[in-house]
């Protein structure tokens, strides 16, 4: 792997925020998905939460679009609350009860991150991190970075830092979800979501911050130079 930066550290950095959207991208991914969780507690009215949620949503990518830069990020949170949506009105249609719809609306984030986190471990188990192919999809090249052991090490560690809000999301919520707490359930999956992203993203800044893994370059063959 080539690159102008004198340590690992440096490029997963800047390539994780080109990744991540910086600051901007977690906002848009995170507020729409907020704003029709806390709607929903506060007015258990789904139809209120989703023109809340969809309406904010819109206004961002409205400005997106006027400012002719990516709408991913607020592509992401609009598909995550039209999921719970989704799953609500399916509990709603096959007569389940209010306390069945709110249930539903909350299973959704419950699956992903059970999944996410299996996914995410097994990816360091097999030493292939997740984190290296979110580098390698800014880089161009999805597996060079898997040539550099250094990197491959720093990927794993920042990977685990990933996986274990998803841990730790699963393990509070599971029991809040099985026995039917859904106010508990709404105030977790807000304090355990973003919060609890952002201090994992704060940890993976502490860890790249301190620059101490050199880039590995090759040695040119001496056969070859002339």
């Amino acid at each position: 792997m080539t690159s102008t930066q004198a340590t690992v550290e440096q490029v997963v950095r800047a390539q994780l925020a080109r990744a991540l959207g910086g600051r901007r991208g977690i906002v848009e991914s995170a507020v729409p998905t907020a704003l029709f969780t806390i709607c929903f507690l506060v007015s258990d009215d789904i139809r209120l939460s989703l023109i809340v949620s969809v309406s904010v949503t819109a206004a961002l990518l409205l400005l997106r679009v006027l400012q002719r830069s990516t709408t991913q990020f607020v592509f992401n949170a609009l598909v995550g609350i039209g999921i719970g949506a989704l799953f609500a009105y399916r509990a709603s249609q096959s007569g389940g009860s209010e306390e069945d719809v709110a249930r539903a609306v909350f299973t959704p984030g419950l699956i992903y991150n059970g999944v996410y986190a299996v996914i995410i471990v097994f990816t360091i188990v097999i030493g292939w991190p997740i984190v290296g192919f979110m580098v390698g999809s800014v880089t161009g090249d999805p597996t060079a970075w898997h040539d550099d052991k250094a990197m491959v090490r720093l990927c794993s560690q920042l990977t685990w830092i990933l996986a274990i809000p998803c841990v730790i999301r699963v393990a509070v919520q599971l029991p809040l979800w099985l026995d039917h707490q859904i106010g508990l359930l709404g105030v977790s999956k807000i304090a355990l979501g973003w919060p609890l992203q952002l201090a994992s993203f704060a940890v993976m800044a502490w860890l790249l911050s301190r620059n101490r893994t050199p880039i590995e370059i090759d040695d040119p063959d001496p056969d070859t130079i002339r």
